[in-house]
């Protein structure tokens, strides 16, 4: 099984490398070097992430003061383990197991503020999916919406922003979108250790040449409509040097439903390293806390925590071509956000070309291991009765301790001048 695996790595790896000689085409733009830090659209405004850079500059589609932006995001994905539930375990959108699946499909439209600005994002597919079902308290529209605010970012303010509504976490080394993160499958910690959203209000001010910090009050974790009458404060730092950017963000307050009693916290931290214009770093460290977990109508203090740590390196290997390796270690040590207390590890190897502007091709192997049966393989789903109802596994209760996979995907994206 192994030999078949490291040959099957090798070929996606040296197919990745010669298409740019079968396809014969003329030498890149400027925009197609990629591997460098840059601020993603569609984050908090200056005190954002350095989350990881696009491939390349996208297409631009502006009509006057108005940016537009969209992606359409299409996969294949292989599982060797041949899961009775046909589903990847651990995996947050690209989820669907031996088929194709729609990841998402998306539009935005956006005004920077002058002082008056906004933006909303909508779309559709698995990864709207994920994050919509994470919102327990409103399954509506709200599950078709990655975000939608307004900006305020008065003139003689000396950059200071201040948005309204919901927008994605600061939180994190990636984002919800795969054609603006290094791999394509997203990582633990993005899918189990931090929240997608909030909804509330964020706030920018560039304190120097090096130096940005931001505070945002919000609901909570996930949730449009607050679970309980806290709120979760989220105070965060960038400090950004010419090959170097680190980010600190904080977030605080009471999550469990209908009940003030317990305090969920979260420390990520970030740093990005570009050495060259051909390599780039990223070291992601994640820790969690969340107090009174019984919930409403406890007296206990008990808590549950997680932690993690991921790491990744983006090769640009030619023009259109890079090679993204990443490797983590997350504990959830209580069982909180997996279902299950255990130690996860993942090694990921992603290969991209890209094939025009604003069109990405990237082959993936991902190998996932936990020290409890976690994961399932091909053993038939459990019967009941006369055998006429049958019921998939339920999650978190497995027969594999490893999982390995095989994906295929074609990204189409454009976005806003930059």
């Amino acid at each position: 099984m192994h030999t078949r695996l490291l040959g099957l790595l090798a070929f996606l790896l040296v197919a990745v490398s010669v298409l740019p000689a079968i396809a014969q085409q003329s030498g890149p733009s400027p925009s197609d070097q990629g591997g460098g830090p840059s601020a993603q659209g569609g984050q908090a405004p200056a005190a954002a992430p350095a989350q990881q850079p696009p491939p390349s500059t996208p297409p631009t589609w502006s009509a006057g003061p108005i940016d537009f932006s969209g992606a359409v995001d299409g996969y294949y994905s292989y599982n060797f383990q041949h899961p009775a539930d046909r589903t990847n375990r651990l995996y947050n959108f690209n989820i669907p197991a031996q088929q194709f699946g729609l990841d998402l499909v998306e539009f935005g439209i956006a005004h920077s503020p002058d002082p008056i600005g906004g933006e909303i994002d909508l779309g559709f597919g698995q990864a709207f999916k994920t994050v919509g079902a994470t919102d327990l308290g409103d399954n509506g529209f709200n599950q078709y919406v990655r975000q939608a605010f307004v900006s305020i970012k008065p003139a003689k303010a000396k950059g200071f922003e201040l948005d309204f509504g919901k927008f994605v976490t600061s939180a994190g080394a990636e984002v919800i979108e795969s054609y603006t993160n290094w791999n394509y499958s997203h990582s633990l910690l993005f899918a189990w250790a931090i929240p997608y959203f909030h909804f509330g209000v964020r706030t920018s001010w560039p304190m120097g040449k090096h130096l940005t910090g931001g505070f945002q009050l919000v609901n909570g974790w996930n949730n449009l409509v607050d679970n309980n009458s806290g709120k979760t404060i989220g105070p965060n730092v960038t400090i950004t040097y010419s090959k170097w950017t680190w980010v600190i963000d904080y977030y605080g307050g009471p999550e469990n439903p209908d009940t003030n009693k317990g305090w969920r916290s979260l420390f990520d931290t970030t740093l990005t390293l570009t050495p060259s214009s051909k390599a780039s770093v990223y070291l992601n460290y994640d820790y969690g806390q969340n107090r009174n977990v019984n919930g409403a109508g406890t007296a206990t203090t008990n808590s549950a925590t997680w932690k993690g740590f991921a790491g990744a390196l983006r090769v640009q290997a030619a023009p259109k071509v890079a090679f993204v390796g990443r490797g983590e270690w997350f504990n959830d040590t209580d069982g909180f956000n997996t279902g299950v207390a255990q130690q996860v590890k993942e090694v990921t190897f992603t290969g991209e070309y890209k094939i025009i502007e604003g069109l990405l091709w990237r082959g993936e192997y991902r190998h996932d291991w936990s020290d409890q049966p976690f994961f399932l393989d091909h053993t038939p789903p459990v019967c009941i009765g006369a055998l006429t109802t049958c019921v998939v596994t339920p999650f978190g209760v497995g027969n594999s301790k490893h999982q390995n996979t095989l994906t295929f995907a074609v990204i189409a994206f454009f976005g806003p001048k930059r």
